[in-house]
């Protein structure tokens, strides 16, 4: 009954929940949680806020045990854990339900194959996905008819990208890869400020870099100020330079990008951080950044079977994608295989524990610098080299890139 109270007390933390959540009363084991649940749901639905006060007031608690016993389903809350709360407590109903048709099929003499196909179905229950055909064909019975927008996604701010992606799109994976120093983190930062500025709400979880770092990263891109600079601005600024310092400040500020800097952050921790967000600012469609693979931390060590962490950390990006509908945009550290060829542009196989990306991610981009290996070189451009398409388009596209400042333009041609 743990996880019952620690979803229930999660949710008294935090209402939200409570609207988001795909449990149903009946998913409790225990009746005191189920009719607690009910009272809250019915709260929640009136638009009032949901505590040990309101609750108090409206339920009578005697025979739940008293408000002492909300106040001890409150000491289990774990907002950060709720969906493996949730996750957990679905698994128990299952087992459950399975038990019921186990001895139901007993008393009743069921055949073999209506035991394995109830069962089945049970196994395969999600409470979330329902979409009847005749609602879908409505959706899209008056298309031909109808000129209606195209389904555009976030703007990259690189015209040929956004041709040939249509844009960061909602539901979908995207894996920048590179080798350090090629321009990743300046890359993320370029497609934040481009969603932002164009009404997103751009969710950066950086877990490598401190956000006073990124914040100095945004300043200098957009108001093309050498980084060096930004180190002691007093001194290093020139007068003109201060004068624009404001509107700067100002068009940063109009990101509206919000950044998570912990260390070893879990996906867990990412979905319920995110979720949380949503909320705050229910006018704006997230869209999520993450620096980068290797530093998450998954579910499980695995016995430091890297590929296996790598394997569940992919898979868990493509379900956080298409759970909170937004797009992912994932950065990838490349492996040094690149350095030993002549030609070192990027391949997939140049990913580390490649195999599971490439089958998660639905756009995979290789940045690459020529000048970054021959300072002669008369390449200056940075190449975006998309390897993986799933709805469009391979080939290579080209942006201006400043390393100084990390201003990334578009090539107008």
């Amino acid at each position: 009954m743990t996880v019952e109270k620690a979803l229930l007390g999660s949710m008294l933390k935090e209402n939200f929940y409570i609207g988001d959540s795909i449990i149903r009363p009946e998913h409790f084991e225990d009746r005191r949680h189920q009719a607690i649940f009910r009272e809250m749901r019915l709260l929640h639905e009136k638009g009032r806020s949901v505590d040990i006060i309101t609750l108090t007031t409206k339920v009578d608690m005697e025979p739940f045990g008293g408000i002492s016993y909300l106040y001890d389903l409150q000491s289990y809350a774990n907002p950060k854990k709720f969906d493996e709360y949730e996750q957990l407590l679905l698994e128990q109903w299952k087992e459950r339900e399975k038990r019921n048709i186990l001895t139901r099929a007993k008393e009743e003499d069921w055949g073999i194959q209506q035991v394995i196909q109830t069962l089945h179905l049970i196994d395969e229950a999600r409470m979330d996905d329902h979409f009847s055909i005749t609602t879908a064909l409505a959706e899209v019975y008056e298309a031909p008819w109808q000129e209606g927008e195209q389904t555009k996604g976030i703007p990259t701010g690189i015209n040929l990208l956004d041709q040939m992606t249509n844009g960061f799109q909602a539901g979908e994976l995207t894996v920048i890869a590179a080798r350090p120093s090629m321009g990743k983190t300046d890359v993320m930062l370029h497609f934040t400020k481009e969603a932002g500025w164009h009404g997103y709400l751009p969710v950066i979880f950086s877990l490598e870099m401190p956000y006073q770092s990124l914040v100095q990263r945004l300043i200098a891109s957009t108001g093309g100020i050498n980084r060096i600079k930004l180190r002691n601005p007093f001194q290093s600024l020139s007068l003109e330079q201060k004068e624009e310092w404001t509107d700067i400040i100002g068009r940063v500020s109009m990101t509206d990008v919000q950044i998570f800097d912990g260390a070893r952050q879990t996906i867990a921790e990412m979905r319920a951080k995110t979720r949380k967000l949503i909320h705050q600012f229910p006018e704006q469609k997230p869209i999520i950044m993450i620096d980068y693979l290797t530093l998450i931390c998954p579910k499980q060590d695995y016995g430091g079977n890297m590929h296996l962490q790598v394997s569940e950390i992919s898979r868990e990006l493509k379900m956080l994608a298409k759970e909170m509908n937004c797009p992912v945009i994932l950065l990838a550290q490349l492996n040094r295989a690149v350095e030993q060829r002549q030609n070192k542009r990027p391949l997939m196989s140049d990913i580390r524990e490649s195999g599971s990306v490439e089958q998660d991610a639905d756009v995979i981009i290789f940045l690459y610098r020529d000048t970054y290996y021959d300072q002669a070189s008369d390449e200056k451009q940075l190449e975006l080299i998309i390897s993986k398409n799933r709805n469009g388009p391979v080939g290579t596209v080209f942006a201006n890139y400043n390393q100084f400042t990390g201003r990334i333009e578009d090539v107008i041609h």
